[in-house]
């Protein structure tokens, strides 16, 4: 196989689709992108599949920005990710799941950069809708 076909190969699956938008030039007068990641688990420590992952601007942290709110559901290994403009910027991320209590967290982004976050759901009353 040469190398361009075996490159080809290694980034036609969901990780290098990924790679490839993490690495996408932003357009001329655009800054870049950054990306928030991370993965749930539920108590007492096992990866959770299927969990619904709301991130949405801080409206307490007053920026310019303009950013929609995004959803994304965890995969097999619990993992999820976003990518969200490399301006300053505060958002909010809560994880839930039908028959646990839901998780938030905050994150702040002030450029090109990963920020990791963990959500350790435990089963309880609470709860939205996967």
């Amino acid at each position: 196989m040469t190398r361009r076909r075996m490159a080809r190969t290694i980034l036609a699956g969901p990780a290098g689709a990924a790679a490839l938008i993490a690495g996408k030039k932003p357009e001329k007068g655009r800054s870049g992108y950054a990306t928030i990641a991370g993965t749930v688990f539920r108590d007492p420590g096992f990866a959770f599949p299927g969990v619904s992952i709301v991130l949405q601007p801080d409206a307490e942290a007053g920026t310019s920005v303009k950013v929609k709110k995004m959803k994304a559901v965890s995969d097999n290994r619990g993992e999820f990710a976003f990518h969200v403009p490399a301006a300053p910027m505060r958002y909010k991320l809560s994880a839930s799941a039908q028959g646990y209590v839901s998780d938030e967290r905050l994150v702040t982004i002030s450029g090109e950069e990963r920020q990791d976050v963990y959500f350790t759901l435990k089963a309880g009353k609470e709860g939205g809708s996967q």
